[in-house]
C-alpha cells in the first residue's frame, strides 16, 4: 500500500503502521507507530576564544561566564524532551556543556570522538582577522570540499567522520532521542550531508552557540525538524499519555 501523503504533499511518517487489508479484503495485523530516532545536535557555550580565535583542539578552554549561563538554558530547554542518551565531542568546552544537560537529565556524558572541532592545525589557536587574510581562508569560504587546513584535516575529512559516527548513533538508538554536543564546522557539515546540500555551501549555514538542530531519522531519510534554534522546545515534546478513564467513556 502506497504510504500516505499530507497536504504538503510529504509522506506522513506517523501513519505508515496503520492497518493494511490482505489479499481477501480484510484487515491485516495493525502496527503501532513507531518514532523516529531524533538527534539533537548542540553547540557548545561560547568561550574567551568565541569570535577573536580559532580555539580548534586547544587543550584547555573551558566555557565563560556566559558559556555556562547558554549550557544551563540549552538543559532546562531540553529536560521536557525524552533523551535517552547524551553524547559529547571529547574536549573541555563541549564536555562541559553537554554535563550540564545530562545532569539536568539524570544522565552521564558519553564521549563521541567522531564529532570533535576540525583539525585546524597550523592555524589553531590563530587570530580570526589575521587568518582572513591568507590565500586559504579564501577557499575555506568559497570551495570548502577543496579545502585543507595546514598541517590539518581537510574539511571533507571532518564531514565525513562526522556523518560516520551520527550514522552510528542512529544505528545505536532506535526510536530514540539523543543528544550530541559537538562544534559550529562538524554540526554545519552535518546538516549539509543529511539535506543534500553541498559542501561548497555550508558557509550560508550558521550555527549559534548552544542552539539545537533536530533531525528526525526515518526508514526513507532524514528530516530536519530545527535548525540553529534557541528558542523554546515545547513543540519537540511527546504527547502526554492518554487517561485511562477518558478511554472508557
Amino acid at each position: 500500500m502506497a504510504q500516505p501523503v499530507t497536504d504538503a504533499g510529504t509522506i506522513d511518517a506517523a501513519t505508515t503502521d496503520a492497518a493494511t487489508t490482505d489479499a481477501d479484503g480484510g484487515a491485516a495485523e495493525k502496527h503501532e507507530a513507531k518514532p523516529p530516532t531524533r538527534l539533537v545536535l548542540v553547540r557548545h557555550g561560547v568561550t574567551a576564544h568565541t569570535g577573536p580565535l580559532l580555539s580548534g583542539r586547544m587543550p584547555g578552554i573551558d566555557l565563560s561566564e556566559k558559556g555556562v549561563e547558554q549550557a544551563k538554558a540549552a538543559a532546562e530547554r531540553l529536560a521536557s524532551l525524552k533523551i535517552s542518551t547524551v553524547y559529547a565531542s571529547p574536549i573541555e568546552r563541549t564536555t562541559q556543556t553537554a554535563s550540564y544537560i545530562a545532569s539536568r537529565l539524570g544522565l552521564e556524558v558519553q564521549p563521541l570522538p567522531g564529532v570533535i572541532e576540525a583539525d585546524y592545525g597550523d592555524w589553531t589557536g590563530g587570530k580570526i582577522a589575521d587568518l582572513a587574510k591568507t590565500a586559504e581562508w579564501k577557499v575555506v569560504q568559497a570551495a570548502p570540499s577543496r579545502a585543507v587546513f595546514p598541517g590539518g584535516e581537510s574539511l571533507r575529512a571532518m564531514q565525513s567522520r562526522m556523518v560516520d559516527a551520527l550514522d552510528a548513533v542512529v544505528a545505536a538508538h532506535p526510536y530514540e532521542t539523543v543528544v550530541v554536543v559537538s562544534h559550529a564546522d562538524p554540526i554545519k557539515s552535518a546538516i549539509a550531508h543529511y539535506t543534500g546540500m553541498h559542501l561548497d555551501l555550508f558557509q550560508r549555514l550558521h550555527v549559534s552557540p548552544a542552539s539545537v538542530t533536530v533531525l528526525d531519522f526515518h526508514a526513507y531519510g532524514a528530516l530536519l525538524v530545527k535548525c540553529n534554534d534557541t528558542g523554546g522546545l515545547a513543540d519537540l515534546a511527546p504527547d502526554p499519555a492518554p487517561d485511562p478513564a477518558d478511554e472508557k467513556k
